[in-house]
C-alpha cells in the first residue's frame, strides 16, 4: 500500500472510502505560504477558522526595535556625536540607521503590539521602515489602510 504526498486544493468534499475500504480520502482546501521562514498553512477566506492564531512574535522586527532604541540612547547620552560616526562604529549604512531609528517614534500602542506577537499577519520590517505619520493616533490607521491595499 503505497501513500499519495500530493496535497489537493480545492472545494470541501465528502470524505470517500478507497476502493479496498480500508482508506478513507477527505480532501481539505489549503494553501500553503512562507512567513519569516516558517510554513504557514492558510485556511479559504470564507471558511470559519478552527481556532484563534497563536501570537506571533517576529523576532526580526523584535530586533530592529532594540537596535533602535540602542542607537537613539547612545546618540542621546553623547557616546557618539552624530549619526554618521555612530553608523561608522556600527559598521552600517547610515541610511539605514536613520530608517531603524525612525522606530523610536512608534506609538507605544504600536510597540506593545508588536513585541507581543499582536501585530497583523503579513505585516514585515520593511513595512515599518518606510516613512509613516509621527503623530501616534495617525500611525495605527496609517498602517491598517497599509495592510488593507
Amino acid at each position: 500500500m503505497t501513500r499519495s504526498a500530493a496535497i489537493s486544493i480545492g472545494q470541501f468534499g465528502r470524505p470517500t472510502l478507497s476502493r479496498d475500504g480500508r482508506m478513507m480520502i477527505v480532501s481539505i482546501p489549503i494553501s500553503l505560504r512562507r512567513q519569516g521562514g516558517r510554513k504557514k498553512v492558510v485556511t479559504p477566506a470564507d471558511a470559519a477558522p478552527w481556532i484563534p492564531p497563536p501570537p506571533r512574535v517576529d523576532s526580526t522586527i523584535v530586533k530592529a526595535l532594540v537596535r533602535a532604541h540602542r542607537w537613539r540612547s547612545m546618540l542621546e547620552s553623547k557616546i557618539y556625536r552624530t549619526v554618521r560616526d555612530l553608523a561608522k562604529a556600527e559598521h552600517i549604512n547610515e541610511a539605514y540607521l536613520g530608517r531603524v531609528l525612525r522606530l523610536t517614534l512608534l506609538s507605544p500602542a504600536i510597540i506593545e503590539a508588536l513585541l507581543s506577537g499582536q501585530q497583523q499577519a503579513d505585516l514585515a520590517l520593511a513595512d515599518l521602515l518606510k516613512p509613516f505619520p509621527i503623530e501616534w493616533d495617525k500611525q495605527q490607521a496609517f498602517f491598517n489602510e497599509k495592510q488593507a491595499l
